[in-house]
């Protein structure tokens, strides 16, 4: 739909809406941040609703023909966005967060973030990023349990839940479905989608096709110096679910991830070559 909005509102007034469309009765509408009115016959009576108020949701008041007013009532009931956050390790995902969150509260929005209580790195209490911003947030096991530990009347206030370490909720795709579908919040996710193999990494890509927005971060490769998108294991740990810092993994382009997986391989099979020889010596 954002597509469909632009592109009218950007065309000059003198051109009709209906040569924008192949519909008969075409109706415009934008979820959020706009709506725009008008007619076919006189351009003046158009009008755009202020981008920024909160147009939620719509019923639709139809004309008989094209040059009578087209009339979008918002019903007054929320709708909310899911907006997705990934990338490797190091590129800055929380970092994101945090903005987005704090522009959201110095807009005057009621917000909550979450984090999974297996993450303990910076404390348990709060976020942390790795150049050492900071704000609290709800440590949990499951997303499910949010609305009882946050309290019902506290949770209907909330406009804007962030979730960091996203990879780490199994039930992440059903919060976010009703959380933005059903409570009209807007939830910004931010996780890794692959894991050190480049595997999807938990349940992060499940919830992309429900997102309003995805936003792809990078890293810079350690080793080079050029874009990152995948976190590199520098140890023999297999387990996928291994947190730790710059100590374990570090960001690389995909020229070094592959040559860094064969020095991998390569060090493993001397290793266990070296073993061999030892045990039959002995």
């Amino acid at each position: 739909m954002k597509s469909l909005l632009f592109p009218v509102l950007s065309r000059p007034n003198t051109i009709p809406l209906s040569s924008c469309f192949h519909f008969q009765e075409p109706i415009l509408v934008y979820k959020r941040y706009g709506v725009l009115i008008s007619t076919f016959k006189n351009p003046s009576y158009g009008k755009i609703i202020n981008p920024m108020s909160k147009v939620c949701s719509f019923r639709c008041c139809t004309v008989q023909n094209h040059s009578q007013v087209r009339i979008l009532h918002s019903s007054g009931s929320g709708s909310g966005e899911v907006h997705v956050i990934v990338g490797p390790m190091f590129a800055g995902k929380t970092t994101t967060l945090l903005k987005r969150i704090k522009s959201e509260r110095s807009n005057g929005r009621s917000v909550a973030i979450i984090k999974s209580d297996k993450d303990t790195r910076y404390g348990s209490d709060s976020i942390v990023s790795h150049d050492g911003d900071r704000l609290p947030c709800w440590p949990l096991a499951n997303l499910s349990s949010f609305k009882q530990r946050c309290g019902s009347e506290a949770y209907s206030k909330l406009e804007v839940i962030g979730i960091d370490e996203a990879q780490f909720f199994e039930d992440l795709y059903d919060f976010c479905t009703e959380v933005a579908d059903h409570d009209g919040k807007i939830v910004i996710v931010a996780g890794l989608d692959g894991d050190y193999l480049r595997r999807s990494f938990g349940s992060v890509l499940d919830v992309i096709p429900i997102a309003d927005t995805v936003t792809k971060l990078t890293a810079q490769c350690e080793l080079c110096g050029n874009r990152a998108s995948f976190t590199l294991r520098k140890t023999e740990e297999t387990r996928t679910e291994l947190i730790a810092g710059a100590e374990v993994y570090m960001p690389v382009c995909r020229k070094h991830y592959v040559s860094g997986q064969v020095v991998k391989e390569a060090t493993r099979s001397v290793l266990e070559s070296q073993k061999v020889e030892c045990n039959s010596i002995l």
